[in-house]
C-alpha cells in the first residue's frame, strides 16, 4: 500500500525540542496473533543539534524508537513530536541511515547521491553539483562512476552518509550503521561521522549495541530497559569536542563514564539473558 508523505514545518525557530516522545508505546501483532509490546510509556527529548546515543539489550525496542520518530511506524499510544508537531508520515527533513547499506545497486555512486535531491525536485545540474561536493567530503570523488558492488564496505557506508547529508536533514536517525564493519574501519567511520555532522546543526539519534561507541560519539547516552523498552537513565557525556574516537577512549574520564553507564546497562542485559534462559 502506498504511503502518503507529509513535510513537517522547518525547525528554524527552535522554540520546541527537535524530538519528543511522550508516553509512547508501540505494540505489534505477531504471526501467531499474540500482541507484542516493543516500547512502553517511552519519554524522550532530543534538543536541536544534540547527538544522542541509545543503548539497551538486544531486542528491547531501540530500532522501533527510530521508526516511530521517522514516521515509518505510528505509536499505539502516546505522542511523537518533531519540532513540536505530531509526526504524520515520513518527513523530508529527516534522514535515516540503516544497518544495511540503503544504496541502489544499479546506480553509480554519483547517481546514488543525486537521487535524494532529484526526488525532492532539485534540478539535475544542481543535484549533481551538490552530490559531488559531498562525495569530495567523504573522500570518494574518484569513485563517482563506480557501482556499489565495486566498493568496500566502508566505501559503501560513505556513499550512504553522503546520500543522507546531501539532503540537509535536520534530524539524522542512525540504526547501528557501522556494526557490519571491521574494527579499524568502524573507528574511521565514527570520526568521519563526527566531522560531517559538525556545523550542520542537525540532531542525531544513534542506536548502537557498542557502549564504547556511544560514549565516544554522543552528548548524551540513553539507557533503555529490557523489553518492552522505556528510558531507564540518561547520562550526560562531558568529554570535550572535537573528539577522535580512538584517542578519547584512552582518557581516564572515558573509563569513568563507561563504568557508570555499564552499571545501569549491565543490569538490563542480565535481565534479558535470564528471560532467554527461562524461555529456552
Amino acid at each position: 500500500m502506498a504511503r502518503v508523505t507529509f513535510s513537517l514545518p522547518a525547525m528554524s525557530s527552535h522554540t520546541s525540542p527537535a524530538i519528543e516522545l511522550r508516553g509512547t508505546s508501540k505494540a505489534f501483532r505477531t504471526p501467531s496473533g499474540a500482541l507484542h509490546t516493543a516500547v512502553r510509556d517511552l519519554d524522550l527529548t532530543v534538543g536541536h543539534g544534540e547527538f544522542v546515543a541509545v543503548v539497551g539489550p538486544t531486542g528491547c525496542g531501540k530500532s522501533t524508537t527510530l521508526t516511530l520518530v521517522s514516521g515509518l511506524e505510528e505509536p499505539t499510544e502516546g505522542e511523537v513530536l518533531v519540532a513540536g508537531e505530531p509526526v504524520r508520515g515520513i518527513a523530508s527533513n529527516v534522514g535515516f541511515v540503516f544497518q544495511q547499506d540503503a544504496v541502489f545497486p544499479w546506480r553509480s555512486v554519483l547517481s546514488n547521491v543525486m537521487a535524494g535531491p532529484r526526488f525532492r525536485g532539485v534540478p539535475k545540474p544542481e543535484a549533481k553539483e551538490r552530490a559531488r561536493e559531498w562525495l569530495a567530503r567523504v573522500g570518494l570523488s574518484s569513485f563517482e562512476d563506480r557501482y556499489p558492488h565495486q566498493l568496500s564496505g566502508g566505501q559503501r557506508k560513505r556513499v550512504a552518509l553522503a546520500s543522507t547529508f546531501v539532503n540537509d536533514p535536520e534530524i539524522l536517525l542512525m540504526d547501528e550503521p557501522f556494526s557490519a564493519l571491521d574494527v579499524q574501519t568502524r573507528a574511521l567511520m565514527s570520526d568521519e561521522l563526527l566531522e560531517l555532522w559538525a556545523g550542520t546543526g542537525a540532531c542525531v539519534v544513534f542506536v548502537t549495541h557498542d557502549l564504547e561507541e556511544s560514549i565516544a560519539l554522543a552528548d548524551k547516552v540513553v539507557v533503555m530497559t529490557a523489553g518492552p523498552a522505556t528510558v531507564k537513565e540518561v547520562f550526560e557525556i562531558d568529554l570535550p569536542r572535537p573528539r577522535k574516537v580512538e584517542s578519547v577512549r584512552l582518557e581516564p574520564r572515558f573509563v569513568e563514564i563507561y563504568r557508570e553507564i555499564w552499571s545501569s546497562l549491565g543490569e538490563e542485559v542480565r535481565i534479558t539473558r535470564e528471560r532467554g534462559a527461562v524461555d529456552a
